[in-house]
């Protein structure tokens, strides 16, 4: 089974075993429609689940107290590939990893070697002659086809 990372488990919930997660998705409403999420390895039925300020409160199958919340802290929580809903033409992230890399007049930049994560949103890394660091917005990322395995990046100056 294909796991995706879908979020971490940041914090506990009041003292009925829930827990506050870090969504790692298109948003927090779209994460609450899992059915069902793998948490060291182990499937969990999510109960119940809403959002409160970003984050996703949810209650896991078999973590019942505050203290198995705790013991779930700083978890990452999966979810399978299979269960992801994604538009017609849609992608996940994590399958830009692997992509050859090319400007909008066709030269080879290299290959997506990963996606960093700061604060600001996420950015390709691509390995080629040299590295670049590439925001992950529609302005820099101006084509994906993951069928053809090509990503197209708008280049500006210094980068």
């Amino acid at each position: 089974m294909d796991l995706i990372e879908t979020g971490k488990i940041v914090n506990t919930h009041a003292l009925r075993g829930e827990v506050k997660i870090e969504p790692w998705a298109d948003s927090a409403e779209a994460f609450c429609r899992f059915a069902r999420l793998f948490l060291d390895g182990e499937e969990r039925a999510v109960e119940r689940a809403r959002v409160q300020k970003g984050f996703v409160i949810a209650k896991l199958a078999g973590i019942d107290t505050v203290e198995d919340a705790e013991k779930a802290k700083n978890h990452i929580v999966y979810v399978p590939r299979e269960d992801i809903d994604l538009e017609e033409g849609g992608y996940l992230i994590a399958d830009l990893v692997g992509l050859r890399a090319v400007d909008t007049e066709g030269a080879q930049l290299g290959k997506v070697t990963g996606i960093l994560t700061p604060p600001g949103g996420e950015v390709l890394e691509i390995q080629g002659q040299r590295e670049i660091l590439v925001p992950l917005r529609g302005d820099f990322v101006t084509g994906v086809d993951i069928e053809s395995g090509v990503v197209t990046i708008r280049l500006i100056e210094g980068m």
